[in-house]
């Protein structure tokens, strides 16, 4: 094994995280101590970034997949010159820190994504070599690769036990995604035990399988190897995984075992000093450190950026529109309106998911940026991306054919986000959102504009039965912190939800559609009432009774409300809701206005009652389903759940006369 203990430049990282994890008493060192030379080599040699500009678009990408070692992360951050101070280190996994305990974008400078729930790292930095390859083939011209960055990966063996690991491998090496560069922290150990215990494949055979390049570094302290291995990868047609040959805890006195994994060395700093020859004070670090930083990764990032800032004015000269085009999707500016969809409206009934398929293809239309494609699911699910399969041979084509790879599709989504210059748009059968939501929820905690557009939303599925049915999916979706959810009744109200969603650039939004064909319902003002998430669709002089529904059942509460009033004589309200959380951010005085309070209340929607008891009160019922549906033709199962004007007008004036 390669003597690093001398390289105090290189064991800088590894010290500086070590202490911040033992001032937490919380955090993982083993991986602090046994990659820092990955990260070292990576930094000081081949990583173009510019920390002083750290959103500068055409930078390099890292993406520490393995997010418990934050802690390397946050050091290399700090001593290559990120808006991240020696306080902020010391600060390690405190309450409001911009140091938490796994990476968070948009809290940290130069995080490029949250990271820590294992394998979505990976997944996510595929999204960002989508993003360049379809950038890059679409913008650049001889002589101006305007589009021309790398991303790195940094894993661990339980990234790649993770299934949507093999999701983003299958992907990635597919589509010959050849600027993404995986490094593998291979030291045979996990939390639990050594790695054999639960892992026998061979690795290198595996990524092979899937047509990636494939480097083995013998010896994780070998600068000289690792770097040799990046020149090699960067020169590859094929994403590259390079297995680096580790010793976690490198420097511990249990080095090698899983005891280092996850908890601090606590007494046994001082042995890890020891062995490297540390002699610094804690959190002190030396001038002539911070000098060697800044010169090996900050001034040579501030002078590639420099280049490029030039070869961008001179792109700009040279091809004005593709430039004008370009700093559109960079600044996301979607220049889409209600005027574009108005001349669209259908004069028959017609499937929410159609509509939604026309709305997404005139969007195409307008926003050159909107990238995206189905689970394998297009026919069904009409959502598709313009201009062809996104491919080698197409790299300007906007259509992704994910392949049955939900959880993957979501993850790669997030990354395409967080690159910058395309809007990503996912499609799936609402019922498998289950295989979606842990992305799903990155996206939100992220702040990522992206969409998600789900159809086949409720019993309404029929034959294919409970296990393509969505019951508790609504519910699941609506309790994420800061994701849209969007459920409309008609054509209008699905144009509105995009647009609506369009203008929201800090949030992804969902929008939940039928397979059946829904009458188109008289309303106005649609857009600004769908940006309020719920307006009174019906409203009675005098009311007794308020409906509020979603989606199919709109119309349905509708026909009750007429049946009601024409038979008892009784005055109801209709309160359409496309978006719950939207409702829940308006003003008391707006709410109250939409859902009166001295009515008596009913909720009607075909999926879990979760939910829907904080706008009923104490005399208020809400007709859903909170039982897995039944095989049938549709409208047998949809009445089989009592969902017809008949049985609906029969137990609303039960329950008002009891």
């Amino acid at each position: 094994m390669v003597n690093n203990k001398s390289n105090k430049f290189l064991n800088s990282l590894r010290i500086l995280g070590v202490e911040a994890v033992n001032k937490a008493n919380s955090g993982h060192p083993g991986i602090i101590l046994g990659s820092a030379p990955i990260v070292y080599e990576l930094y000081t040699r081949h990583i173009n970034i510019n920390p002083k500009d750290s959103k500068w678009f055409n930078r390099d990408r890292f993406v520490l997949s393995a997010g418990h070692g934050s802690g390397l992360l946050y050091s290399i951050l700090h001593l290559t010159g990120h808006n991240l101070s020696i306080e902020d280190m010391k600060n390690f996994r405190q309450l409001h820190s911009l140091t938490p305990g796994h990476p968070e974008y948009g809290m940290t400078d130069g995080v490029e994504v949250t990271t820590g729930p294992l394998g979505q790292g990976l997944a996510s930095a595929v999204g960002m070599a989508i993003s360049e390859k379809h950038l890059a083939g679409k913008f650049n011209k001889p002589k101006f690769d305007i589009v021309d960055h790398f991303t790195y990966v940094l894993v661990g063996d339980g990234d790649l036990q993770e299934g949507i690991s093999q999701e983003a491998i299958s992907f990635a090496g597919n589509y010959g995604l050849n600027k993404l560069i995986v490094f593998h922290d291979s030291n045979d150990i996990q939390l639990d035990g050594p790695v054999n215990i639960a892992q026998s494949e061979k690795m290198q055979d595996r990524f092979k399988a899937a047509n990636w390049e494939t480097i083995l570094v013998t010896d994780g302290e070998d600068l000289a190897q690792i770097s040799q291995a990046i020149i090699k990868a960067k020169k590859s047609n094929k994403p590259t995984y390079i297995e680096v040959k580790t010793i976690i805890g490198l420097g511990a006195t249990k080095q090698g075992t899983s005891a280092v994994h996850g908890e601090p060395v606590r007494d046994d700093l001082v042995n890890v000093k020891k062995y490297y020859n540390w002699e610094n004070d804690a959190f002190h670090i030396d001038k002539d450190i911070y000098e060697h930083y800044n010169e090996t990764v900050a001034l040579r990032g501030a002078k590639t950026q420099e280049k490029w800032n030039q070869l961008l004015k001179d792109y700009e000269k040279s091809f004005p529109n593709e430039f004008r085009e370009f700093k559109n999707a960079l600044s996301k500016n979607y220049q889409v309106g209600e005027k574009d969809f108005v001349a669209m409206i259908p004069t028959k009934p017609q499937a929410t998911r159609v509509s939604s398929g026309q709305i997404l293809d005139k969007i195409s239309q307008l926003v050159p940026s909107f990238i995206g494609g189905s689970a394998d699911l297009t026919t069904s699910t009409k959502a598709k991306g313009l201009d062809g399969n996104f491919e080698n041979k197409n790299l300007t084509g906007r259509n992704i054919m994910y392949g049955v790879r939900e959880f993957g599709m979501t993850a790669f989504n997030n990354g395409i986000a967080a690159h910058g210059g395309l809007l990503p748009f996912a499609g799936g059968f609402f019922v498998f959102s289950d295989y979606m939501k842990p992305a799903i929820r990155l996206a939100a905690l992220m702040n990522l504009q992206s969409f998600y557009i789900f159809t086949h939303d409720s019993v309404a599925v029929g034959e294919d039965g409970p296990t393509h049915e969505p019951v508790e999916q609504l519910a699941m979706l609506r309790s994420i912190p800061g994701l849209n959810v969007f459920r409309p009744a008609d054509f209008k109200e699905t144009y509105a939800s995009y647009l609506t969603a369009l203008e929201d650039k800090k949030h992804p939004s969902a929008f939940i559609l039928t397979r059946q064909d829904l009458e188109e319902i008289e309303n106005s003002n649609v857009l600004e009432n769908v940006k309020k998430g719920a307006y009174l669709i019906r409203e009675s002089k005098d009311p007794k009774i308020t409906l509020i529904a979603t989606g199919s059942e709109v119309n349905l509460a509708i026909k009750v409300r007429e049946q009601i009033e024409k038979t008892q004589k009784i005055g109801v309200n209709v309160v359409s809701m496309p978006s719950m959380n939207l409702f829940d951010k308006q003003p008391n005085s707006y709410k109250q206005k939409i859902i009166n309070k001295n009515t008596q209340r009913f909720s009607i929607e075909m999926g879990s009652t979760f939910g829907w008891g904080k706008y009923l009160g104490d005399n208020g019922y809400s007709f859903g389903i909170d039982e897995f549906g039944h095989s049938a033709p549709g409208d047998l199962v949809i009445k089989e759940f009592g969902f017809t004007v008949e049985n609906l007008c029969k137990e609303i004036i039960k329950k008002v006369n009891n």
